[in-house]
């Protein structure tokens, strides 16, 4: 249930409503463009259009800054999958060469330090295994033959070894327990967690290797640590770094007792040649990760929070003096979370994205003094990708917005200026009717401001009426941004002629760390007020239809749902929730982090001073109050959220009467990820809303 600034805030709450319009570049083209139906091709967006998209990740850029490399995922929705390929190109000639071609996926591609060789992951065998290939046009050789395969490999910077995960046995099982029952099906824990995201614990361990360049025995790193590295569900390469020496590496993981109950990650520092790791950071006390050595070696750079158990704390970038061991805190004067991080080639700064009042935009902090500015400033999602050019003129990013798939551009650092790269999904976006996004802000109940976003339909006329859907934001500390979302897409529902609602309640990033902290104990209290307060502000206008009024959300969106079902007084006429917390005192017991319904709930429900939380927030508590038609949707594999809190709020409107349906996906985690049981699940979603909010 996933992953903020003062003054900018403070200034806000000084507004009564604010009306005014940010529109990106492709905004104004959609405006221009929305009434061209006679164009032949012409249509507006489908659920087969988004599963159709082609996804590009992990940038790369060669030490001369000639090339960028690349993954590029390309649906296949027969084949009910996603092929994924390397891919360069020449930041000159814009010429785009296809490194791999084979049927395996191949991921975490990287240049050797000399920029003559490219290393990747390759799925091609029995287990994910590195391969490196000369650059351009030398034939791939295997280098690891690690049994459980490979994961977030990285060359050393001297380019004679890569460091690499992998996982190992560090517990004997349950068939070597009872070999005489060879046929039977046991899972045995004597602590917890026993589960995470969507697998269940087993007796292996990730641990951290590395190995020759050139091939040969891989050395574990982590030897008899019973820890991961990196942090799951979602940890990465980017939880490991190598010195600029190549004599060490830090590694993230967390040691501590109660496993589930804390988020106490410190960085380990390990002798490439094995030894005992240690602690360099046992005095922060949340988490500690993404360490990056500064290119002169000087300085280590991290991500920390402050607390321990809040898992949506305020995301600081931390320096430590490599040779006083000092630590401080570079971002003290930014009152946002610090992203995805890279130093400049001349070690006085670091460039990082962060959310920043529904954009993610590029920043450069100074280490002399913490002083930071912003790159660019206009609505767009910044992030997904960021590196810096070694001469130090220019970085290459990520960017994406509500209606415009992630592509890389060329942010030119003498003046800002943003360069195309990419434009991998242009035969398939020119079709489509484009539609028009706004900022808006309204006030709240209590007199705050709340920034929100709408997305009107193609061809909008406000002279018509529309239906609305007000969606609510999961996480749920997520901030709602210009994201070109493959789960909850604002396009895809605008384009079915919905206006769509976007409100940024209290509890996210994005808007500084007390918004944020603002839904932890009161989920139910003034984060639904903001949404109502959004909803009914809307609702004013003349081209919004009341009695077409709708609500949706996942995991805490989802809860939302449930617990509007229960408060709304009439307003909504549909609700749509996918895999959403209903019972909170019985998500207690079932979810896997337990350091979540700690921090956000207080604690247990059966300790008395959490009692009155449960009583007034648990969704469940305001069942006798539904009577609105609701689609719940849910998967088996989420144990975040597990399923059967899904199928506790469908007995409820079963029994009550309502009309209602259930859609149960066997192989999806908290998301649904494949592009069939998408397609279905989006067209299950538009009849529901159509057949209640639509006359």
């Amino acid at each position: 249930m996933k992953k903020i600034s003062l003054l900018f805030f403070a200034a806000l709450l000084s507004m009564a409503i604010i009306s005014c319009e940010k529109k990106t570049d492709a905004d104004q083209q959609g405006a221009e463009t929305a009434d061209k139906n006679e164009v032949v091709g012409m249509h507006n967006f489908t659920a087969e259009d988004l599963m159709s998209v082609k996804r590009q990740s992990d940038p790369q850029l060669s030490p001369d800054g000639k090339y960028l490399l690349y993954r590029m995922g390309t649906p296949d929705i027969e084949a009910n999958k996603i092929s994924n390929d390397i891919y360069v190109i020449s930041l000159e000639d814009k010429k785009i060469t296809q490194i791999t071609t084979d049927e395996a996926s191949e991921f975490n591609a990287r240049w050797s330090p000399d920029g003559k060789q490219i290393a990747y992951i390759s799925t091609k065998g029995d287990a994910p295994q590195i391969y490196v290939m000369d650059f351009p046009n030398g034939k791939a050789k295997q280098i690891t033959k690690a049994e459980n395969g490979a994961e977030n490999m990285a060359w050393s910077p001297d380019g004679t070894m890569f460091s690499f995960t992998s996982d190992v046995k560090m517990h004997s099982t349950v068939a070597e327990k009872y070999p005489q029952y060879p046929k039977a099906k046991v899972r045995m824990y004597d602590k917890i967690p026993i589960r995470a995201w969507d697998v269940w614990e087993d007796e292996n361990r990730s641990h951290l290797f590395v190995i020759p360049s050139t091939g040969g025995d891989a050395k574990d790193l982590t030897v008899d640590e019973p820890h991961d590295t990196p942090l799951k569900p979602f940890g990465g390469g980017e939880q490991i770094a190598w010195s600029p020496d190549s004599k060490e590496l830090i590694y993230t993981c967390k040691k501590g007792e109660k496993f589930a109950e804390n988020t106490n990650s410190a960085l380990y520092l390990v002798s490439v040649g094995g030894g005992e790791a240690i602690d360099l950071t046992p005095e922060l006390l949340g988490y500690d990760m993404n360490p990056l050595y500064s290119p002169d070696g000087k300085w280590l750079a991290f991500n920390s929070m402050e607390h321990n158990g809040f898992e949506s704390d305020r995301h600081r970038l931390m320096l430590m003096n490599r040779e006083t061991k000092e630590i401080t805190e570079l971002s003290k004067t930014l009152d946002q979370w610090v992203g995805q991080t890279v130093w400049a080639a001349d070690s006085k700064s670091l460039y990082f994205c962060a959310e920043d009042s529904g954009a993610v935009h590029p920043y450069q902090i100074m280490v002399e003094d913490g002083s930071w500015k912003t790159l660019a400033e206009d609505a767009y999602n910044y992030g997904s990708g960021l590196a810096a050019s070694a001469d130090g003129t220019f970085l290459i990013i990520g960017r994406q917005s509500m209606i415009e798939p992630l592509d890389f551009y060329k942010l030119n650092l003498a003046d800002n200026s943003v360069e195309q790269i990419t434009n991998a999904n242009e035969d398939l976006m020119s079709n489509i009717n484009k539609v028009k996004t706004e900022e808006r802000w309204i006030t709240s109940t209590d007199g705050k401001q709340v920034m929100c976003w709408i997305v009107y339909p193609p061809n909008f006329d406000p002279n018509k009426k529309y239906p609305m859907i007000t969606y609510c934001q999961g996480g749920p500390q997520s901030m709602i941004g210009q994201r070109f979302h493959y789960r909850w897409n604002y396009f895809l529902m605008a384009s079915n002629d919905y206006v769509v609602l976007l409100p940024n309640r209290r509890g996210l990033p994005g808007f500084g760390q007390e918004w944020n902290n603002a839904i932890s104990g009161d989920w139910g209290g003034m984060p639904m007020q903001d949404i109502l307060a959004a909803t009914d502000e809307l609702a004013k206008e003349s081209y919004v239809d009341n009695d077409g009024l709708c609500a949706l959300g996942a995991s805490a969106g989802g809860y939302a749902a449930f617990w509007l079902a229960g408060n709304h007084e009439g307003r909504f006429k549909a609700f749509i929730s996918h895999c959403g917390v209903f019972n909170m005192e019985s998500m207690y017991g079932s979810t896997e982090e337990l350091f979540f319904p700690n921090w956000e709930n207080g604690g247990p429900y059966w300790e008395e001073k959490n009692k009155k939380f449960y009583e007034e927030h648990s969704a469940h508590k305001f069942a006798d109050k539904w009577d609105t038609p609701i689609l719940i949707s849910t998967g088996e594999n989420d144990f975040r959220v597990p399923y059967t809190q899904s199928l506790e709020a469908f007995t409820v409107a079963q029994v009550k009467g309502i009309d209602s349906k259930i859609l149960i996906f066997p192989e999806e985690t908290h998301f649904i990820a494949h592009a069939q049981e998408f397609i279905i699940w989006s067209s299950e979603f538009f009849e529901f809303l159509d057949k209640y909010t639509k006359k």
